[in-house]
């Protein structure tokens, strides 16, 4: 079984099987609604049924919907009132309303080559909008910019015309940190509560070693060479915490030519004047070399290793969200 956040994964799958799927997708919410804009719920057409657009409040009702839709291969649009006592019993406080796209994966609807795109987008790592009207007509991809600020602030919803729906699909969130160092320690357990998946570089085995960190993925390679093969995109922040030019300044070389939405180093006003000076002579531009936020983290007062950390937490959200 897949997750709940791969609905069209297990779409494209049961539909290469010969199962004739359908997606449900939350396009619009008022109130207390249970699930968020851009939840899926996918239905097979022998019945089953995997993810959620209501946490179990309406998924009975978008299973008939669906099974319909499939016999005439039409989307078909669902508003729902998701009662108190509805909500309650699958153990939220309130109730609100929702509404739900139905499509049929086919030529009307979803057409399986887009599906099988998106699949493939989402399998790459490529920001990709999933854009269909709401009265009918079938879906088709967008990539960025056209949706810049929707990819930004990992935003689905229906556009001002009241009739188009854009699904954003961004990739998971990561979070490089070279340097098994104890603001690591504070940083890593904190980003994965925001929703980032981390991972820790270090060569110095007796830095990044489970004792230290339990449970977490931890690279002992070279830092340019674990980054190349880990691959710094527009989801990923690096952090450099480990104030040594000889781990940095490789990390550095490979953050600078990639699309990473954030690069943060450690060190003082002083320290970073010399890591800019380095890169000048390495032939970096003044305008690639002022994407590296140094000192790292927003200006708080953090003193403390977890302090310092939420400080950096905190300046990775603003850029991600605010481009600044």
């Amino acid at each position: 079984m897949k997750p709940i956040e791969s609905a069209p994964e297990q779409a494209l799958d049961w539909y290469e099987a010969g199962r004739k799927p359908a997606l449900a997708t939350v396009v619009e919410t008022w109130g207390s609604a249970p699930r968020r804009v851009g939840a899926q719920l996918v239905i097979a057409a022998d019945g089953e049924m995997q993810g959620s657009v209501s946490g179990g409040c309406v998924e009975g009702a978008v299973m008939i919907e669906a099974l319909e839709a499939l016999e005439d291969g039409k989307s078909r649009l669902l508003e729902f009132g998701v009662s108190d006592d509805d909500a309650f019993a699958v153990g939220l406080a309130c109730g609100g309303t929702i509404r739900v796209l139905v499509e049929p994966v086919g030529p009307d609807a979803m057409p399986p080559d887009v599906l099988k795109n998106l699949v493939a987008h989402r399998a790459a790592r490529t920001p990709v909008a999933y854009v269909t009207g709401l009265t009918g007509g079938a879906g088709h991809l967008a990539l960025a910019p056209g949706y810049a600020d929707r990819f930004r602030m990992d935003r689905s919803g229906v556009e001002e015309d009241g009739e188009t729906f854009v699904a954003i699909h961004n990739p998971p969130l990561r979070l490089a940190v070279v340097g098994a160092v104890h603001i690591a320690q504070a940083l890593v357990p904190m980003a994965r509560i925001a929703g980032f998946d981390p991972v820790l570089i270090d060569p110095r085995g007796a830095f990044g070693s489970q004792a230290r960190f339990p449970g977490e993925t931890i690279l002992e390679d070279w830092p340019d060479e674990a980054l190349a093969a880990y691959g710094l995109d527009t989801r990923t922040a690096l952090v450099l915490l480990t104030h040594d030019p000889k781990l940095d300044d490789p990390a550095l070389h490979q953050a600078l030519a990639s699309d990473c939405f954030y690069i943060g180093a450690l060190g003082s006003k002083r320290t970073h004047a010399k890591r800019v000076e380095r890169l000048t002579q390495d032939g970096f531009t003044a305008e690639q070399i002022a994407r590296i936020h140094g000192p790292v983290g927003l200006d708080i007062g953090a003193a403390s290793p977890s302090e310092i950390a939420v400080s950096i937490l905190a300046e990775m959200l603003r850029v991600l969200r605010q481009g600044a």
